[in-house]
């Protein structure tokens, strides 16, 4: 075929897949529409599976620790962990002393009892910390910072700060604001012994915690729970020097310490990762069904828009025109379609990312839980545009086959 001739016939196809769907604009609409929801699932849920993915690595780079040291394999969502490594501000006082070392600091889980009324109170988990920082992004009111002196001496056995970060859903369910007081216990039978004031509302815990949880200086959490003598910790936490590698560094520590697991934050990472094989699963899944789903109801879509042409198609192939042209124009049908609807739904996938993740925080206090990398967008958009394309070609052909001149109405 010559090249006026393939320019005529391309000029055919896409005046005749535009005045197919200028005669239905009907069912163009609901076309483009059905590609935008293909679009929006395939976004959607590919933005929660690469968020589930995601979440512990971000939750450990906040925490913005180089070297995570810890007795025994940890699940930070069991909050009634026994808290394994025992006189944890020596030890984190005689790491901090290491020249490669720039600081160490103990973290400590429990559960524990905590209402305004003693003989009313919810279980709720706690983190113990030395002082809380940026990434907690307040709600309301502020965090709190012990000082150097009393972070690096043994617990005492009485709280001395007396503040508590909670979050926002636990301030719901207690109805308390900045500013009030609430009791504090690791049993019903305690909490009224230490009343603690609330200084801020944060949920950052909680979404790794698994549940709404209460954040409290590290000392005065022991205090509580009756640990100060033992002094007991989940994990000490360091950051290296500039001019050390942390490799390095964790290397050492777990020389000197045979009895710990010392890794670097990326082990860690890969620590958690591998004892979360579930929720890897859960996010792997989440995309390919998103991809799957997606292409199904694309392929479904284009089958039907073929199906419904089948009487315009026979007329077309009664005047001679070939299965190719009849499959060209179906084709160029859903490259219009696909671009349309592609476009639209990537137009709102933010605003549906947006609405989604607003309901995760505040029925489950996950902040940002859908991620939206640019490889979601791509993916939603390729689907549209190249499946959706490919598909409605196949349909085209595969209707050219059955246009025949008994199909058309007489």
């Amino acid at each position: 075929m010559t090249l006026s001739g393939a320019v005529v016939r391309l000029r055919a196809v896409v005046g005749l897949a535009f005045a197919q769907l200028r005669r239905s604009p009907g069912r163009t609409a609901l076309t483009v529409l059905a590609v935008t929801l293909a679009v929006l699932s395939v976004t959607v849920l590919a933005s929660l599976g690469v968020g589930v993915v995601d979440k512990g690595e971000q939750g450990l780079d906040n925490a913005d620790r180089d070297i995570w040291i810890s007795s025994d394999p940890v699940d930070p969502s069991a909050s009634g962990t026994e808290n394994p490594i025992v006189v944890a501000h020596a030890k984190s006082a005689e790491i901090t002393a290491r020249d490669d070392i720039q600081s160490a600091s103990p973290i400590a889980m429990y559960d524990v009892y905590l209402g305004t009324n003693a003989s009313d109170l919810e279980r709720r988990p706690a983190v113990g910390v030395q002082e809380t920082h940026d990434g907690f992004n307040f709600r309301e009111g502020r965090g709190f910072e012990v000082d150097e002196e009393t972070a690096a001496t043994p617990p005492p056995e009485e709280p001395t700060v007396g503040e508590i970060v909670i979050d926002p859903r636990v301030a719901d369910s207690l109805n308390v604001s900045v500013g009030e007081t609430i009791y504090v216990g690791t049993s019903r039978q305690t909490a009224d012994a230490a009343e603690f004031t609330v200084v801020g509302t944060s949920g950052y815990y909680s979404q790794y915690l698994g549940s709404p949880g209460v954040t409290v200086p590290l000392g005065d959490l022991q205090a509580v729970a009756g640990t100060s003598g033992t002094d007991r910790a989940t994990f000490i936490t360091a950051d290296v020097t500039d001019d050390a590698d942390r490799t390095t560094v964790a290397n050492d520590l777990d020389e000197e310490y045979p009895e710990y697991d010392v890794r670097t934050s990326d082990e860690q990472v890969q620590s958690m990762v591998e004892e979360r094989t579930i929720v890897l699963a859960s996010g792997a899944t989440l995309v390919g069904l998103a991809v799957v789903g997606g292409v199904v109801l694309t392929a479904n879509l284009f089958a039907l828009v073929a199906h419904q042409q089948r009487e315009q198609l026979a007329a077309l192939r009664a005047v001679g025109l070939s299965r190719r042209v009849l499959a060209g124009t179906i084709g160029t049908q859903g490259l219009v379609i696909g671009l349309l609807g592609g476009l639209v739904g990537l137009a709102t996938t933010p605003l549906a990312v947006l609405g989604v993740n607003r309901f995760a925080a505040s029925v489950l206090g996950f902040e940002g839980l859908l991620r939206t990398p640019p490889a979601v967008y791509l993916g939603g958009f390729a689907l549209a545009l190249v499946v959706g394309t490919v598909v409605a070609i196949v349909a085209g052909w595969r209707a050219g086959r059955y246009a025949r001149i008994e199909h058309l109405e007489i």
